[in-house]
This record gives C-alpha cells, sequence and structure tokens, in this order.
C-alpha cells in the first residue's frame, strides 16, 4: 500500500524480552485485500479434507468425538500437539454437545502433557486460516525458559534447535498413554 517501508514501533513486539529475533526489522508492505479469499482445506467438505480422511493410526490418540496429534517433525519445544474434532467442524458450526466437552478435553490433554515433567506451561492456540477442520495448537513450553513464554512461543519453535527424534517419540507415546489412560485408544507407538 505504500512504497516506504515502516519501523518497528520502538514499544512494539520486537522490543520485548520474548522476541526471538534481534537486529533491525522492518515491516513488510501490506498488500491490498484478496477478496474473495481463497477457500482453506476442507473448505469443500469432509470429502476435500486430510484430516477427515486419514485414519487413526495417523494420531496419537483417538476417541469417539476426538483426534490428538503430533507434530510429524520435531521442534526445539517440548511438545507439539493439534487437537481435531473426528467430525468435520469449524468453530463456528461445532455441535453443542463438542463445544461443551472442549474445555475439559483441552485439560484432559493439558494433564497428559504436563505429566512429562519439565513443562512450564501448555499454551493452546487456533488460528484457522489454512484448514476449515477445526484444529487447536497445543504448544509446550519448558519450565523455566521464561523468554520463551507468551504469543511469540510459536516463533521460537521455527529457531530452536531440534530435539532428537527418539526423544519426540518418547514423549508423543507417553502423551497417547496418558489419554489412553482416561480412554480412548493410543496409537503412537
Amino acid at each position: 500500500m505504500s512504497d516506504t517501508p515502516q519501523a518497528v514501533p520502538a514499544d512494539g513486539a520486537p522490543s520485548w524480552e520474548i522476541f526471538p529475533y534481534d537486529g533491525e526489522l522492518t515491516v513488510r508492505e501490506l498488500r491490498a485485500p484478496e477478496l474473495p479469499e481463497p477457500p482453506r482445506h476442507g473448505e469443500e467438505g469432509p470429502e476435500d479434507c486430510r484430516e477427515c480422511a486419514g485414519p487413526d493410526s495417523d494420531f496419537l490418540w483417538t476417541d469417539e468425538h476426538w483426534r490428538l496429534g503430533g507434530a510429524d517433525v520435531p521442534s526445539g519445544l517440548p511438545v507439539t500437539l493439534l487437537l481435531w474434532p473426528r467430525a468435520h467442524h469449524d468453530l463456528l458450526d461445532l455441535p453443542v454437545e463438542l463445544s461443551a466437552g472442549l474445555g475439559p478435553m483441552l485439560q484432559r490433554v493439558e494433564r497428559a502433557v504436563l505429566s512429562l515433567g519439565g513443562i512450564g506451561r501448555v499454551h493452546v492456540n487456533r488460528w484457522g486460516d489454512g484448514a476449515a477442520h477445526l484444529h487447536l495448537w497445543l504448544i509446550a513450553r519448558p519450565e523455566g525458559m521464561r523468554q520463551l513464554r507468551g504469543s511469540t512461543l510459536p516463533l521460537w519453535m521455527d529457531v530452536l534447535p531440534p530435539l532428537p527424534a527418539e526423544l519426540w517419540a518418547e514423549r508423543a507415546r507417553r502423551i497417547a498413554a496418558a489419554m489412553a489412560a482416561g480412554g480412548g485408544t493410543a496409537h503412537a507407538r
């Protein structure tokens, strides 16, 4: 919209101690709106949705209403999970019964993550711009790593050295087992 690069506000996110990047930054040019917006993955319904088509074995844990998956590739954070309703819904059309169960399910997943030990917080995020099937991110912050706290945690996920694959897989197994102890089926091996 403007040919002149905007300066980052002095009190903006890059000035926060939790911001992962250092050095000179400029604000990207804001592009014109794209209307109508392109459809998100799965916008056409369950027949066009990867999450709906995937077998339960693609997930760490499942039950009759929910599926819990982990990131395929280790990050530098202790755990990165995604929670999906089994049926094809977004937040806006999530049936009342599933909506009522969402809070307790998030608590259950958080307890499973905290059972690993060494976890400071479990952040829950929902963006929804990439896929029409509701998916909630649960991202664990390592205990004591206060520089990673808050809204910049997903940025740190991209820059920290990844954990060893064996540790990542072991944590996935432990979370799946903790979830299955309360019902449902663990699929992580």
